[in-house]
């Protein structure tokens, strides 16, 4: 009777450890702008998009992404919170017409590859319906390879150019990328 507890534990044990490392398909209604609006906020509260799961091709998932913020904002409804230790440094900037954030991030705190050179996420319809809250247009890169990210949302869409993602973060949006 112990020996079968024992075996029931361990068995137990083993499926709680194994099930954490184990992510669930994400789908999203793409009417639904739930997990498809970003903020800036102040700069205290930012957002990007990143792949619905864990260890996702950025490019790759440019028609399925979703919001990830540093903290909880009702200016983005269903977003998830960055992975523990993913943002290493980000930095607000602003201009005329436009709010912006820079830095740096650790891919392995989401399971993104070394050799997944990036892509771009915009208002121009990737993700489909995705928004900047309180802002026209907006253009958001995420480069795994060199472990930069920036987003930029606009009020004069001029200012966001989502045509040459190709250019990488530090051209598309100049900022501080310490």
């Amino acid at each position: 009777m112990f020996r079968l507890f024992e075996l029931s534990f361990l068995l137990l044990a083993f499926l709680v450890i194994t099930s954490t490392a184990i992510s669930i398909p994400y789908s999203r209604d793409p009417g639904n702008k739930e997990n498809i609006t970003a903020t800036l906020e102040n700069g205290s509260i930012f957002c990007s998009f990143l792949p619905p799961n864990y260890g996702g091709d950025v490019s790759g998932s440019e028609g399925d992404a979703i919001t990830f913020c540093n903290k909880p904002s009702p200016n983005a409804p269903g977003a998830r919170i960055f992975p523990d230790g993913f943002i290493k440094s980000y930095h607000f900037a602003t201009g005329d017409g436009y709010i912006q954030v820079t830095g740096t991030i650790h891919r392995d705190a989401y399971g993104l590859k070394a050799s997944d050179k990036g892509g771009q996420y915009d208002s121009v319809g990737a993700p489909p319906g995705a928004i900047c809250a309180n802002y026209d247009k907006f253009v958001n890169l995420v480069e795994p390879d060199i472990e930069l990210f920036c987003i930029r949302c606009c009020t004069d869409t001029s200012k966001c150019d989502t045509g040459h993602s190709e250019n990488g973060c530090e051209s598309i949006i100049p900022g501080d990328y310490s």
